[in-house]
């Protein structure tokens, strides 16, 4: 009875193999296409066009779109993106900046006066500032990429989840109209839960395209509730910022959110391959070939 056992648990994992290799197959054909993300079990959510009715689907992979909410992350993240944004202007004058004050008051003695050597000191009056806010100071954070790739990844998600992201096949026109964008604009705020998206004042919708369209740019440039920028340049910080996100040519989007990670990865490959081989290469440096010390033989001279 035993060998018959061990026959029949060598034909279920060879089924069981095939089974592994056709999903896998499948995985990495879908993860082809989304830039290495793999879209299985994924959300699957509507297509619009530019007058706010339905001409498709677009399945998003869970990698970026169904990540669960990390706030502790997406803190760090964004208060390192707006101190790298900081440009810091106040700024004050020490006694060495400050105009004038290069003679001396009065002689060091005889005056029974306090002594002094210049008149711009920071405890008279018109001297110069002592600790005050300067220019030169840099409030720059170092935030690291996969930090900054995952704090987007978990904002898409957040705005998934509260249906505040659309998506439209495309986004063109034929000359730059505001006109043109209001009806946009209005056209998408019929799409349940965009009812506020035209008339929202503040920091409304942020649009992404694909690549930089300027009739798109112009168009929306004179709305101050509303931003356009390429899908590239995006972040977390833009993603919180407004209430609603519109993404054109979703498949495109979506394929270069997943290479982000993808490139990412490849470079920290390459960086641990390089260290790798100067580490080797120092290695080989130090080690000295020992020259072997011939010992000297006395000769004994026979007299």
């Amino acid at each position: 009875m035993a060998p018959l056992e061990v026959t029949k648990i060598n034909m279920t994992t060879e089924t069981n193999t095939k089974e592994y290799k056709k999903k896998d197959n499948q995985t990495s054909n879908s993860m082809r296409k989304t830039g290495g993300v793999s879209t299985s079990n994924g959300v699957e959510t509507n297509v619009y066009n530019q007058e706010g009715k339905t001409v498709g689907k677009v399945n998003l992979p869970e990698a970026i779109f169904g990540l669960k909410w990390n706030a502790d992350l997406v803190h760090q993240v964004v208060v390192g993106l707006e101190a790298n944004k900081r440009t810091p202007v106040a700024h004050t004058k020490d006694r060495g900046e400050v105009r004038g004050g290069g003679r001396k008051p009065w002689q060091q003695k005889g005056t029974g006066r306090a002594r002094v050597g210049s008149s711009r000191s920071p405890i008279w009056r018109g001297g110069g500032i002592t600790f005050g806010p300067r220019k030169d100071k840099d409030y720059s954070k170092k935030i690291n990429k996969k930090m900054k790739i995952k704090a987007l990844y978990v904002a898409l998600s957040q705005k998934m989840r509260d249906g505040e992201i659309i998506f439209i096949d495309s986004l063109s026109f034929s000359s730059p109209k505001t006109a043109q964008a209001k009806k946009v604009l209005s056209a998408l705020a019929s799409v349940k839960g965009f009812d506020t998206l035209a008339t929202k004042k503040k920091n409304s919708a942020l649009i992404a395209t694909n690549e930089k369209n300027v009739a798109v740019e112009k168009s929306f440039n004179n709305m101050g509730n509303i931003e356009v920028d390429e899908v590239r340049n995006i972040n977390a910080r833009d993603l919180l910022l407004h209430k609603y996100i519109i993404i054109t040519n979703p498949e495109e989007a979506v394929t270069f959110f997943g290479s982000k990670l993808k490139s990412v990865s490849r470079t920290m490959k390459d960086v641990t391959e390089k260290t790798a081989t100067t580490k080797k290469e120092s290695d080989k440096k130090e080690v000295v070939k020992k020259t072997p010390v011939k010992k000297a033989v006395s000769k004994v001279v026979k007299k």
